[in-house]
């Protein structure tokens, strides 16, 4: 599939602010699932923009406005192409939970087996996992369970949370988000030490257009594959990867600081069509 995404995002501040600091992350990745055919990414005032790539191997882009200015604007444009080829059969049985020791001595996983800054990992959760996976012995299988069991269990409900919601209270509660549901299964999974990491990104559907998150368990000998809680099913083509990390914390599309008043309005608009070539 063929998109072309346009992704903007505007502050307005009730009185003029200094000295803004910001980190984007808003350049898809290029990987064997997707290729970024163009990219081009703008900021009002405009400033100069800089860019690397940071712990997680994620284009980040940042710069500064040290000037007074009553509003911020940033827009990024890219068109990419996805395929499907992370799909894996749901009925493999690629690794045994019994050897899943050796994936805590391989560095890609190390950050994806404890608890973050929004993922919480206690008794409860632990139990849980242990519950719903039962005697299941192979480490896809039992990722699998724990989102079904996340989609069965927790209710999509909108205003709810906050980007700041923290796993451990979505748990209580069992409504949120995708970003709250990728949250909790990242619990889940990593309280049986598996790795798994959080996924930011956007989903194509005929309904909507919108940004989404999912997460993505490591399977030795196979790499890293990826699970939808909020639909129980794996990312396909209409998937768009943009950022990956421990949580939301690390990933999330924008970052920023500024010297001035808190009060100000956000307006977020993405926009997603679908190319004919």
């Amino acid at each position: 599939m063929r998109f072309s995404v346009i992704h903007r995002t505007r502050y307005t501040y009730a009185t003029p602010v200094k000295e803004s600091f910001n980190e984007v992350r808003l350049e898809p990745v290029t990987n064997e699932h997707q290729h970024v055919d163009s990219f081009v990414l703008k900021v009002f005032p405009p400033p100069r923009l800089r860019h690397y790539t940071d712990f997680y191997r994620n284009r980040t882009h940042h710069f500064e406005i040290p000037e007074p200015h009553t509003s911020l604007l940033i827009e990024s444009q890219f068109r990419v192409t996805t395929n499907s080829t992370n799909w894996l059969d749901p009925q493999a049985r690629p690794f045994p939970r019994e050897r899943l020791a050796e994936c805590e001595r391989l560095d890609r996983c190390f950050e994806f087996l404890s608890g973050s800054e929004f993922v919480e990992i206690n008794p409860e959760v632990w139990r849980t996992a242990i519950d719903v996976v039962g005697d299941e012995s192979d480490v896809w299988q039992a990722s699998q369970a724990l989102m079904a069991f996340v989609h069965r269990e927790f209710t999509y409900t909108p205003l709810v949370t906050s980007v700041k919601t923290r796993s451990g209270e979505v748990f209580a509660d069992r409504r949120g988000v995708c970003q709250d549901f990728a949250h909790v299964l990242l619990a889940l999974c990593r309280s049986l030490k598996i790795p798994a990491l959080y996924v930011s990104g956007y989903l194509h559907t005929q309904d909507a257009n919108a940004s989404h998150a999912w997460i993505e368990v490591f399977l030795h000998g196979v790499g890293w594959c990826a699970l939808d809680p909020t639909h129980n099913r794996q990312p396909d083509q209409n998937y768009i990867k943009l950022a990956v990390g421990r949580d939301y914390s690390d990933a999330l599309p924008i970052r920023g600081t500024y010297k001035g008043l808190t009060d100000r309005t956000m307006q977020v608009d993405v926009r997603i069509e679908t190319l004919l070539n």
